[in-house]
């Protein structure tokens, strides 16, 4: 079985091919990234003398690579992972996220429907953003309308509604997942927990934009990747599927949280100027899969907190590298 996974050195994918090594070791990975600032080879270093775990640096906008990929590697399964995935950067350069989220994923569509094997199936990985903010009660369903704010999730959308028109179109077997935030070991420090957690290590500012009253739905990664693997397999083609860790937060609970368990005064918070157009709630109702596939999520999000402070605390040799830039010449 070749599993052709993009952005397998990013913080989803890192975890997913942990996951698929140990739980299913005669899966042969073709790991696809681009090593953009997010990807690190350092997350997937203890792959790096396994013959299951094939490395190609590359873009899923190169139709040449791609092809040639799919001819030397004939793929069975293709989980797509690779995004600009950074609300902040989307807001400062669009373009890019275009490029990569729009366009990217429909030359990897491209390049599955033509290649010479057949391939089973194209798990395409998404987020709940694309369904835009919530008022204060409710929840995301697969049928809920797709209103996104920024340009990271326009292109998320976007990239979703391709892959969906590829299978009702051109019969590619497609399956779409949409996670709430995920949190969890090997996240770059640009996202809320990982940067609290580092300023917060380093006695710097923790900054929350707004009031810190913006909610999310937060699932930890491991589990997310459990329900990847079960909806690349036993998922229905055409399908969306949402994936959600029921552990709806306020930012400023999150981060008050950290300074607890860190032992940091609430001192180092310091509230900024909003995020132009800031969703104010997300949340999720994954029955759907529950009830089709009896995934459900086994981490609480205070245990999974936890861990992942002390992962940190215990990784700072990783992360600090990553501030460094020292990490891109792995």
């Amino acid at each position: 079985m070749n599993v052709l996974v993009t952005g397998g050195c990013g913080f989803i994918g890192s975890n997913l091919i942990k996951l698929i090594r140990k739980t299913r070791p005669a899966w042969k990975i073709i790991n696809l990234d681009k090593l953009t600032y997010a990807g690190n080879l350092e997350s997937v270093a203890e792959f790096d003398n396994d013959p299951q775990h094939v490395l190609v640096r590359g873009d899923i906008g190169d139709r040449v690579l791609l092809n040639d990929l799919f001819e030397r590697h004939p793929i069975d399964y293709v989980m797509h992972l690779a995004a600009e995935s950074h609300v902040d950067r989307s807001i400062a350069g669009p373009e890019l996220f275009i490029q990569t989220n729009v366009l990217g994923t429909q030359t990897l569509l491209e390049a599955t429907l033509k290649a010479k094997s057949k391939v089973k199936r194209f798990l395409a990985v998404s987020t709940d953003e694309v369904y835009g903010s919530l008022g204060p009660t409710g929840a995301f369903t697969e049928l809920s309308p797709l209103v996104p704010s920024s340009p990271y999730s326009a292109s998320k959308a976007s990239s979703d509604l391709i892959a969906l028109a590829y299978h009702r179109t051109f019969g590619v077997d497609v399956v779409v997942t949409r996670c709430s935030n995920n949190y969890g070991p090997l996240q770059f420090p640009e996202k809320l927990i990982p940067l609290m957690v580092v300023n917060a290590l380093k006695n710097l500012p923790l900054p929350i934009y707004g009031d810190g009253a913006n909610v999310r739905d937060w699932l930890h990664v491991e589990d997310h990747c459990q329900a990847l693997l079960l909806a690349l397999t036993r998922g229905r083609a055409g399908e969306v599927y949402n994936i959600g860790g029921g552990s709806e937060r306020r930012n400023i609970e999150i981060v008050q949280s950290i300074l607890a368990e860190l032992k940091k005064p609430s001192s180092l918070i310091h509230f900024v100027v909003d995020r132009l157009g800031h969703d104010r709630r997300y949340a999720i109702d994954p029955t759907k899969i529950k009830s089709e596939m009896g995934w459900a999520p086994t981490h609480s999000f205070e245990r999974g907190l936890k861990e992942t402070v002390q992962w940190y605390v215990n990784n700072s040799n990783w992360w600090e590298r990553v501030l460094s830039g020292a990490y891109r010449g792995a």
